[in-house]
């Protein structure tokens, strides 16, 4: 008797088990989150590209099986874009990544359609409840290289190759300046525009034009490697940008300011994993890890390297920053005051930067 009962009682359990609902299906597994990135220039070994190429392969690091990246290179700003942005976010993409300061209009518009893929607008300021933006302080890394090239120089020039006469690239100018201007008083920048960010014969040419000048040491605003390997070439140093570049400079290298994007592209993928993404503005530097200065070339003294890393330091804890008027004020390039004597620029003025400061050679031209 207490045996038919037993075995009644397990028929009921199996049965019970297969007929509940989560018993009756297997459950899926879920589908791993999907991100796409989209590169302006084509993924070189160094350089912009390069950084956020290193930003998304830490994402697959960290998060694993959780997310599915791809990228998309070589992608010019403009209706190409638009294009390639549009056909991301119809793919599946429910994360989409826009590192160039031209993809932000084309991602805005892009995502007025999309409403429920997040969007990230690198360099961009402009934000939607579908769109954050997010830029580093890059000129807290160009004062501390500015540091390096005041104490290395030995005609007390610096040559400058720059893009496009945009705030971001001011600021970069300026810093450099000021941090030269700040072991160095005697030193000066000489910039050329190139009015592009990637264009390797026209960055070497602007590059051996400033050498020809009597730059000793030089530093650049553009997408690829060449005035690095312009420097190695001839025998005159150079602060690398985006990348640590000893690959192609060994002999030239005094420094390089590395952009560093793994954190926070990490950061933002887990946040729509766990519904937590929303839109806003991060504007990060030293202090937050997505601006580092290193990698010193083999001719800097050790001296020099303390001293750059002290002051790096100082930065990241709030005791120095570049466009504060410390002794004296900041004038222009044409003397007019831009900053006041104990006075520091607030974000808005960072931001909203035309001007070029004195000891910089050139003129801000649009």
């Amino acid at each position: 008797m207490y045996k038919n009962l037993a075995g009644r009682a397990v028929l009921a359990w199996t049965a019970a088990c297969f007929l509940s609902p989560a018993y009756a299906q297997p459950q899926a597994p879920k589908e791993p989150l999907k991100i796409g990135f989209v590169y302006v220039t084509p993924v070189t070994d160094a350089g912009w590209v390069r950084q956020h190429e290193e930003g998304r392969k830490a994402v697959d690091a960290a998060l694993g099986g959780k997310v599915k990246t791809t990228f998309v290179e070589n992608v010019p700003e403009g209706v190409d874009a638009e294009r390639v942005i549009r056909d991301l976010a119809q793919q599946g993409n429910r994360l989409i990544f826009t590192p160039s300061f031209g993809y932000m209009e084309p991602t805005l518009k892009v995502a007025r359609d999309f409403p429920d893929v997040k969007f990230e607008s690198i360099t961009g300021y402009k934000t939607a409840p579908n769109v954050a933006t997010a830029n580093a302080r890059y000129y807290e890394g160009r004062y501390l290289a500015g540091i390096a090239a005041g104490r290395m120089t030995k005609t007390n020039l610096a040559g400058y190759v720059a893009g496009f006469p945009i705030p971001e690239v001011l600021q970069g100018i300026n810093a450099f300046a000021l941090g030269m201007r700040s072991v160095n008083p005697n030193a000066k920048v000489a910039v050329v525009w190139l009015n592009e960010w990637f264009d390797p014969p026209k960055e070497r040419d602007a590059a051996m034009a400033l050498f020809n000048q009597n730059a000793d040491v030089i530093a650049f605003h553009t997408g690829s490697t060449a005035v690095m390997a312009a420097a190695q070439e001839r025998g005159k140093l150079a602060v690398a940008y985006h990348s640590d570049m000893r690959k192609i400079a060994p002999d030239a290298q005094i420094v390089a300011v590395t952009h560093q994007w793994g954190g926070y592209y990490a950061q933002r993928a887990q946040a729509v994993l766990d519904g937590s993404w929303k839109s806003g503005n991060v504007w990060g530097g030293v202090k937050e890890g997505m601006i580092r200065v290193g990698d010193f070339g083999s001719k800097v003294p050790k001296a020099v390297q303390q001293e750059v890393l002290a002051r790096q330091k100082d930065i990241a804890e709030g005791r120095l920053q570049p466009f504060r008027a410390v002794g004296a004020e900041v004038r222009d390039n044409e003397g007019r005051t831009v900053i006041a004597k104990g006075a520091q620029l607030n974000d808005e003025q960072i931001l909203k930067m035309n001007w070029l400061v004195e000891g910089v050679q050139g003129r801000v031209t649009r």
